[in-house]
């Protein structure tokens, strides 16, 4: 038997990284991983579909991409990262834990033992959830995890689900030459955040060759010589060679002896934690990562943070205000924060309006700031690479910023910034016309201004255009010099 002071179930990122922090404090720590140790994120999610995607963006072929998402991933090898544990003091168990009573783990696996422990950490992700449609065990289909890792490019694909992962899925296979439906039951494209977030991300899909059918689930499949077909509630029968499954996920902890803790949860929801990530109704044990129902990786590695600290006896408190919700697409879509509900102020604006925006030719949209007594609350973006441009609000949701604050910051020219700091300026109530600011629209284009100038210094003789008195005194010699340099010179633009 091994006694340890942390015993962490699940070797993904929110147990590794509170088993490194527990092991630097001077813990002795296990992790007990069955898989893959670092989890899906690095292996066969977040890291190989944003490989994927940047490498359509750059013309790569799909051999290319592949070995290139195979490089970045390892090859599905986490013999380095179990390594790193190692040396960080870490010892690794391969096989399933399951909870035994208080203080006590039993290890399945190539190997049984027995293990004690004074702090638990729950930390065993979370795993795909197949909709109930007939057939469907029949035919030919991918959960997300295959399709980011299959070196098979299918001529025609069904993505079912459009959510983050099926938008994402569904480009990076659109874009290396797959035929891909995309189907969502709800009215549009990521049913989790504001409408207009999926309406634009649709156009681009669709621009993209994306077929998409939404507001009909699927009801049926069956096999054909051919591959398969999908029929829709609405009567609608798709024919493709797979099917992608992208229709959500549960936290996995089926099998892992809760009730021996006492610990009660109905089947496919989260496990109730309190601010410190401790298991309601428990002493010492711990939810880190997707099982508590925040599904983000950089989620589970705050709240790996959390739990390492309060195993340290330094008690802290999760903040979940400000948790960014991403879609790396083309355009991509940041979230951060409240939705857009009843009280709050609402500013919009059209990234079509910066000055960047005009520079083309990226995927453009827009962004919806949401604010409540005088204090940002929430943020939808949806643009050119949009996770690096908010990131502030981000911030600012977090350390509860005034957007009268905010509306004076200053944004670099030409950036998509340009559109935080009309929205900030409209939250706070800023008239940009009389201050003289705002987006590109409200001012004169280089050329306006060159015209201006001449129309200011040349002559009547040698320029028709009306006449404008200047505003201030010109002498003849100053005069001849704009006359000569106005309209030429760019830099007067730069």
């Amino acid at each position: 038997m091994g006694a340890f002071d942390v015993v962490v179930l699940g070797g993904g990122t929110a147990g590794v990284h509170v088993a490194t922090e527990a092991a630097r404090a001077g813990k002795s720590v296990t992790v007990v991983e069955a898989g893959l140790i670092g989890g899906e994120s690095p292996y066969l999610a977040c890291l190989p579909s944003n490989s994927l995607l940047l490498s359509a963006s750059r013309g790569e072929t799909w051999e290319d991409a592949v070995a290139h998402r195979d490089e970045v991933t390892g090859g599905l090898d986490d013999s380095g990262l179990a390594m790193r544990l190692a040396e960080a003091g870490v010892t690794v168990i391969r096989g399933a834990g399951r909870i035994t009573g208080p203080g006590l783990v039993e290890v399945s696996g190539r190997t049984s033992t027995s293990l004690t422990y004074s702090d638990l950490v729950i930390a065993t992700g979370c795993e795909p959830v197949a909709p109930p449609i007939e057939g469907l065990s029949d035919i030919p289909a991918w959960t997300t995890a295959e399709g980011l890792c299959s070196p098979d490019l299918p001529r025609r694909l069904i993505v079912l689900g459009g959510g983050p992962a099926g938008c994402e899925l569904a480009q990076i296979y659109a874009a290396f030459g797959s035929q891909v439906t995309l189907i969502e039951a709800e009215p549009g494209l990521l049913p989790g955040e504001p409408a207009f977030a999926g309406e634009i991300l649709a156009g681009a899909l669709r621009r993209a060759g994306v077929e998409i059918f939404l507001g009909s689930p699927a009801t049926k499949a069956e096999r054909t010589p051919d591959g398969l077909t999908l029929a829709l509630e609405d009567g609608t029968r798709i024919d493709a060679d797979r099917l992608l499954l992208a229709t959500g996920r549960r936290p996995r902890l089926t099998g892992l002896g809760l009730d021996s803790l006492d610990i009660t949860v109905t089947p496919g929801q989260a496990l109730p934690t309190t601010a410190a990530c401790q298991v309601l109704g428990t002493e010492h044990v711990w939810a880190a990562g997707d099982v508590t129902g925040i599904t983000h990786t950089h989620a589970s590695r705050y709240q790996a943070d959390v739990v390492a600290a309060n195993i340290r006896g330094q008690p802290r408190e999760a903040d979940y205000s400000a948790i960014p919700r991403c879609v790396f697409t083309t355009p991509s879509v940041y979230a951060v924060g409240e939705p857009a509900r009843a009280g709050f102020v609402t500013a919009r604006v059209s990234l079509g309006e910066t000055a960047r925006g005009r520079l083309g030719p990226d995927e453009l949209g827009c962004l919806e700031l949401y604010a409540s007594d005088g204090v940002l609350a929430g943020a939808v973006a949806v643009g050119p690479d949009a996770a690096t441009w908010m990131a502030e609000v981000t911030l600012a949701i977090r350390a509860k910023i005034p957007v009268t604050i905010l509306a004076d910051v200053v944004h670099a020219f030409p950036t998509y910034g340009e559109a935080l700091q009309a929205a900030f300026r409209e939250l706070a109530g800023t008239d940009q016309t009389e201050k003289g600011i705002g987006l590109l629209s409200d001012l004169e284009t280089p050329e306006d201004d060159a015209i201006e100038q001449h129309q200011e210094v040349v002559p009547d003789e040698v320029v028709t255009l009306t006449r404008r008195e200047l505003p201030y005194d010109v002498d003849e010699a100053d005069a001849a010099e704009q006359a000569r340099a106005v309209g030429f010179d760019d830099d007067d633009y730069r």
